[in-house]
């Protein structure tokens, strides 16, 4: 006899990202979405001088989760908390979302017909009852192999607003990825969360991803 819900452990993304969910969804997991207030920019900007790109989105990804953890008590009294950060390292620099189309032409005039590292931090918290009672993190990297599009192929595709609010200025899964030649490593992980790190994650804090199959958001 399968358990009632409110049994079962539930899994909350820490994150808007409409990506992240078709990714979860995809394969067997209808999370419960949660969005941070965390402001990323002040995350960054008080980690300390010198702080390695995969430290920086692994804290990123942990605000949000812990954000977002001290804020379900009205789900499941077992719960685990997804938070993500994903952004391009170019020529040693991290960027994130360009938000304006300034910005955007400007990433993609450093980025075409280049390659750059896709850098995703993954933060699992489980809850019970509440409180916090295992965490773990990291992140993952993937080669990200440009083409080198148009003028007028760029464009139009700055104009559709989709690389605006994504890392890098560009997707995978979306119109960005006509623009992509290739990738080394983890097609999931460049679409925003990891299913191979997630796995692993979910495993540190005590669950199989088998058990959270079939559990809808509802």
């Amino acid at each position: 006899m399968s358990q009632p819900t409110t049994d079962t452990t539930r899994l909350v993304l820490a994150s808007a990202s409409p990506a992240r969910r078709e990714v979860l969804r995809s394969a067997g997991i209808d999370p419960v979405v949660r969005v941070s207030d965390v402001d990323e920019d002040a995350v960054a900007a008080a980690l300390p001088d010198g702080t390695p790109p995969q430290g920086v989105v692994v804290e990123l990804a942990r605000a949000k989760a812990r954000s977002v953890a001290a804020t379900i008590a009205d789900l499941a009294t077992d719960c685990v908390v997804v938070g993500c950060d994903s952004m391009l390292l170019v020529d040693g620099r991290l960027q994130g979302k360009p938000h304006t189309p300034e910005v955007a032409r400007v990433r993609w005039a450093e980025m075409a017909g280049r390659s750059a590292d896709l850098i995703t931090g993954h933060c699992v918290l489980r809850v019970r009852d509440g409180v916090v009672a295992a965490e773990a993190v990291d992140c993952s990297s993937t080669t990200v192999h440009f083409a080198k599009p148009e003028p007028e192929e760029l464009d139009a595709y700055i104009a559709t607003g989709e690389p605006l609010q994504v890392a890098g200025a560009f997707t995978l899964d979306g119109m960005g990825g006509w623009f992509v030649d290739r990738i080394e490593g983890d097609p999931s992980s460049v679409i925003g969360i990891g299913l191979p790190l997630l796995r692993r994650l979910l495993g540190d804090v005590g669950l199989a991803v088998a058990q959270l199959w079939g559990h809808s958001a509802d």
